[in-house]
């Protein structure tokens, strides 16, 4: 009796899961990188938002208030490639925008590549220096190169390393000309970019951009400010560059959107049942790089617009797509732009570090205990390079001069720590070591790496741009709307390497080839 119960127990219930079929695969993902957005601005600014924007996110999708990267020094090229990748800086080998190429001794940019010109740009680009696999590749490669990849972003890094290898397209906006651009590494140049170029790009409006608060400036209550009244700047009317300060911009995202729309209807994707990938990057940050002292009105305005653009392509998704066919993926680069040091009449702690200074003093130090030489080859963002010629041919210890030299920085005034390479391939250890060794590759990063105080300013040499380190949280929110998300808050941070193969398998495929980590919950 209690046999054939149990047998008739166990029958139900496999049949049962067998009759819940799995949500279907989406049409279209649409992964949406917003550069500097922070939750708690997203959260704080809320009242002066509509309906169908964040508040429509935070209703309807799956929200995870804190997206953390598991690697130090984050900013939006390693950001982006680490949420393609499943994977930090020291697999995939994008450690920052730019880097000291160590064969020319000069700063490159992480998408430059000699070997193919561009449309629209003199720039020469190609994803060649990524070195793993992104979400968009394993769909193209699953799909058996079916599944369209296209790319849309303000900045060469972000459509790039979002387009991935295997992209279809990758396109960004020329800084100099307001014309959208890409590089001839991926297929021709659309037909109907040339079109929109040449009617409709960004420097055709330029001249009647004017940039006021979008809500009366009274409201914009949430951060600090110094003016009583509204501010105002006609973009092609100032001194420096009209199109780079467009992309610093909120007018920035509806270009990427009108763009977008003009992809939509040119282009097939979205329209069959092979998943499609659309990556898109807007941009939060402060206007023109300033700081959110000098600029908390504008801050407070840039999240307002933001909504809007937001709301405006979700209905324009859904309305060239639908809603029920595409997966939304919206996160955040996880840092902010520097900030200026504090005014000395709050007496916070802090001082001047100049990496130039202490590079000289270290070569001065090796030459006095090794004899005569440039040890010291370079330096670069907090990094000092080593010359590994000039210490292979004196037979001295590379693994020795490195130590002497972390032991000899770390006496300078406003430095924190500093880690050797040798220390951070083969040395103990620790959760703080971890984060900087997955930000560190062997082959691009230096010999040794500075870690300054918070609230000293690390002072350039060549330029008036200096800002106070801050080492304080910056939180990050990933948001998944559509594709059998349910929706809920989870406070709980989860890693921003967890997203790529979250993606993979919603779209049934495999995850890149450097991730690690599981796929979240859904």
């Amino acid at each position: 009796m209690k046999k054939g119960l149990i047998t008739s127990i166990l029958a139900l219930t496999f049949s049962g899961l067998q009759a819940q079929p799995l949500p279907a695969s989406p049409k279209l993902v649409v992964t949406l990188t917003i550069d500097q957005l922070r939750t708690d601005y997203m959260e704080a600014f809320s009242s002066l938002y509509g309906e169908k924007g964040f508040k429509r996110l935070l209703r309807e999708g799956k929200v995870f208030r804190q997206a953390e990267f598991p690697f130090c020094g984050t900013d939006r090229a390693s950001a982006i490639a680490a949420i393609y990748t499943g994977t930090t800086p020291s697999m995939n080998g994008i450690i920052a925008e730019q880097w000291l190429d160590a064969g020319t001794l000069r700063p490159i940019n992480c998408v430059e590549d000699p070997n193919f010109m561009g449309n629209y740009t003199d720039e020469s680009t190609s994803p060649s220096q990524l070195l793993t696999s992104t979400i968009a590749d394993e769909l193209k490669i699953a799909t058996r190169n079916k599944g369209l990849v296209y790319a849309i972003a303000p900045f060469r890094d972000a459509a790039i390393l979002g387009a991935g290898h295997a992209g279809n397209g990758a396109f960004w906006l020329n800084n100099n000309t307001g014309k959208w651009c890409s590089t001839t590494y991926y297929n021709e140049f659309p037909w109907w970019l040339s079109q929109y170029n040449d009617r409709k790009s960004p420097d055709y409006r330029i001249k009647d951009m004017v940039w006021t608060p979008a809500l009366p400036f009274t409201n914009y209550t949430f951060l600090p400010e110094w003016r009583n009244e509204p501010f105002k700047y006609k973009l092609d009317g100032e001194r420096t560059n009209k199109f780079r300060r467009l992309i610093t911009s909120p007018f920035i995202n509806e270009e990427v959107n009108l763009l977008t729309e003009e992809l939509l209807n040119k282009s097939t994707i979205g329209q069959d049942d092979v998943p499609d990938l659309l990556s898109l990057t807007y941009y939060a940050g402060n206007y023109n790089h300033r700081s959110t002292q000098e600029c908390a009105m504008e801050m407070q305005d840039t999240y307002v617009r933001l909504d809007r653009s937001i709301a405006s392509l979700l209905e324009l998704i859904e309305r060239k797509v639908g809603l029920h066919n595409v997966l939304f993926c919206i996160t955040s680069t996880g840092y902010a732009d520097p900030e200026a040091a504090d005014p000395g009449v709050y007496r916070i702690p802090g001082g001047e570090f100049y990496l130039n200074r202490c590079a000289a003093l270290l070569n001065m130090y090796l030459m006095a205990s090794y004899g005569e030489g440039q040890y010291v080859e370079a330096y670069y963002d907090q990094q000092i390079y080593l010359n590994h010629k000039l210490i292979e041919n004196k037979q001295l210890s590379l693994t020795e001069i490195q130590e002497k030299s972390a032991e000899f920085l770390v006496q300078f005034s406003g430095v924190s720590e500093v880690y050797s390479a040798h220390r951070l391939l083969l040395g103990p250890w620790s959760p703080q070591i971890e984060r900087i060794r997955n930000s560190f590759h062997r082959k691009r990063s230096g010999d040794l790496l500075i870690e300054i105080l918070p609230g000293w300013t690390i002072m350039q040499e060549n330029s008036t741009d200096n800002r106070v380190v801050r080492t304080a949280d910056i939180p990050a929110p990933l948001i998944l709307l559509g594709g059998g998300m349910k929706a809920e808050t989870i406070r709980t941070p989860i890693s921003i390497d967890r997203i790529a193969p979250t993606l993979a398998s919603v779209m049934r495929i495999r995850a890149p080839n450097a991730s690690t980590a599981s796929p979240l919950d859904f």
